[in-house]
């Protein structure tokens, strides 16, 4: 799997808080160094926002990102970008803390979800397709804790890996054609986030 083949990579770690690497669309950022982590948070307003990495062109690979959400029921949605084509168009896979560790089997299984937008929402993957680009996570964090995602991308296939498991919790196949594209950090309807040490490994074709 392309996860064991990351010492032939090319490594980026983007400066989270050198404004002038990214490009912010529907939200404020501000610097934090909470626990040791020195990222960006978020501010919470309506509809999705993003922090874009400017000139960055990602096709196969492994993104790695410290992230943490929160408690908040429907408002901590936050993942990471990427094959974006614009602020329309790309996948994002994401987590919903506040149901990590819900005491309701269904809201667990709705903790990580991929999507492809615009054509493949939430709302449509989950009535047509249940249960299949979306699950729980094996060992679950706390929701106001960070944790750490690793989303392995290797052609069609999308691995996701939550603090160090040796088994994804999430296994699914894109749902677009777009085998190239942008990265950002992405977070959801209402949903403030934080991110710290983004690692992006380019696999060299």
């Amino acid at each position: 799997m392309l996860a064991q083949q990351i010492i032939y990579c090319q490594v980026i770690q983007p400066d989270l808080q050198d404004t002038t690497q990214w490009k912010v669309v529907n939200r404020k950022v501000q610097s934090i160094d909470e626990n040791g982590k020195k990222g960006i948070m978020f501010n919470e307003v309506p509809d999705e926002g993003f922090m874009i990495l400017k000139d960055a062109d990602f096709s196969n690979g492994i993104i790695e990102c410290d992230i943490k959400g929160s408690s908040k029921m429907q408002r901590s949605f936050v993942g990471i970008a990427f094959h974006g084509q614009d602020v329309t168009h790309y996948d994002v896979v994401y987590f919903r803390p506040f149901n990590f560790n819900s005491d309701d089997a269904v809201r667990r299984s709705h903790s990580i979800q991929y999507i492809s937008s615009p054509d493949y929402g939430w709302e449509k993957l989950r009535n047509e397709f249940p249960g299949k680009y979306e699950n729980k996570i094996t060992a679950p964090p706390g929701a106001d804790d960070w944790f750490h995602a690793k989303i392995v991308v290797d052609g069609k296939m999308i691995f996701v890996f939550v603090n160090g498991e040796t088994q994804p919790s999430l296994q699914v196949e894109k749902l677009n054609s777009n085998n190239n594209g942008g990265i950002a950090l992405w977070v959801g309807d209402n949903s403030a986030g934080s991110f710290a040490n983004l690692k992006i490994y380019n696999k060299k074709e």
